[in-house]
């Protein structure tokens, strides 16, 4: 079992987790939730329970009450659960092989947890984008992709804790106004070894209060580049304390 980064409080499963050449110790990952979706969704793509992911033809609309609108796109061969705060519980069929959610999410901390279960290895794909009211523009807020397709290895994790160490910041997207915090999951151990067949993905969403004012892939956006629209005040470098819903990072 490999040692991962950032442990996941919960109630149930027993797996164990501790370095390479074995040992350890044992935590628990929570019972997965139960097979629905729960909490409000938000746009004219959604009704009651689901939602048509966008494209040319279909717009996500506009948030009210300066609020922010995030996809959350679902894919894999299994069930996929995400939860945010609020009681909110987005789940993927495993009779879609895609899904798509739209929830609005207000400036600050907003912390988020993917969970996939199958005994013989999981499959997750997670992929959430700030969708841009000025813009038009979905910009890449943050993405997991572990197995998909086949079945999600514990090299993979490894490689995927090294790419987000190298993200500058948390801003995964830099022409974005969210920064990803706190990235870390927990798993299980599927009986060949190789792959976990308990996945618990969780990171923490920090919602600027501004605007995105360049659209995704602007290479002006960034350090020196600039994220903060200059009409809005504070120059044009990056937002200053009071622009954000936490400090920016140093």
């Amino acid at each position: 079992m490999r040692t991962v980064f950032g442990l996941v409080p919960g109630l149930g499963v027993l797996v164990l987790v501790g370095s390479c050449s074995g040992g350890g110790h044992q935590i628990s990952i929570g019972p997965v939730p139960a097979p629905r979706t729960t909490g409000t969704l938000a746009g004219p793509l959604c009704e009651y329970d689901h939602c048509t992911c966008a494209d040319a033809e279909h717009d996500p609309g506009v948030p009210d009450n300066g609020r922010k609108r995030f996809e959350f796109r679902l894919s894999s061969a299994q069930q996929l659960w995400v939860s945010l705060p609020g009681d909110t519980v987005l789940y993927k069929t495993v009779e879609k092989p895609e899904v798509c959610f739209y929830v609005d999410l207000g400036a600050g901390q907003h912390r988020l947890s993917l969970r996939a279960s199958n005994k013989d290895g999981v499959s997750a794909q997670l992929a959430v984008h700030e969708i841009g009211t000025k813009t038009k523009s979905a910009y890449d807020t943050f993405a997991f992709e572990c197995g998909n397709p086949g079945v999600c290895s514990f090299e993979e994790l490894d490689a995927l804790k090294a790419r987000y160490a190298t993200v500058k910041r948390g801003l995964h997207d830099p022409c974005g106004s969210t920064r990803i915090k706190d990235i870390g999951w927990d798993h299980g151990k599927a009986p060949d070894g190789t792959h976990p067949s308990e996945l618990v993905v969780q990171a923490t969403l920090d919602v600027y209060k501004f605007a995105p004012w360049k659209p995704h892939g602007d290479g002006g956006c960034g350090e020196g580049g600039g994220r903060k629209d200059p009409d809005a005040g504070g120059g044009s470098g990056e937002p200053a304390p009071e622009a954000s819903g936490t400090d920016p990072a140093p």
